[in-house]
C-alpha cells in the first residue's frame, strides 16, 4: 500500500456539555391536563341532574387550590356561588358534586 497522508488530529481542550449528565425522574411534576369540553360537560350534568333545584355543593379544583363552594348558577364564562363570587370556567381543572 501507498503511504496515506496523515490526518490532522485536533486537541480537545474544553469539556463539551451537549448531553444531560443527571436525570431526576421522580422530581418531575406531572401537570394535570385540562380538558375544557369535559369540564363544561360536568358542569352541565350538575345543573341538569334531577337533584338540582336551586343550589349544589361542589368541590372545585383550581390550578393552585381545592375549594368547596355552593353554586347557584352559571354564565357562559363563569360559575356563580351563593356568596356572590364568580369562578371562571377556564380556571377550573376539575369539578365534582359533593
Amino acid at each position: 500500500m501507498k503511504d496515506l497522508p496523515k490526518v490532522f488530529e485536533g486537541k480537545i481542550d474544553n469539556i463539551m456539555k451537549n448531553t444531560q449528565d443527571i436525570f431526576y425522574g421522580n422530581e418531575r411534576s406531572e401537570e394535570k391536563k385540562r380538558d375544557s369540553l369535559s369540564i363544561i360537560k360536568k358542569i352541565n350534568n350538575i345543573f341538569a341532574s334531577p337533584n338540582y333545584v336551586y343550589k349544589s355543593k361542589v368541590r372545585i379544583t383550581l390550578a393552585n387550590s381545592v375549594v368547596e363552594k355552593v353554586i347557584v348558577g352559571k354564565t357562559s364564562t363563569s360559575l356563580l356561588t351563593i356568596t356572590g363570587e364568580q369562578i371562571k370556567i377556564m380556571d377550573i381543572m376539575d369539578i365534582e358534586k359533593i
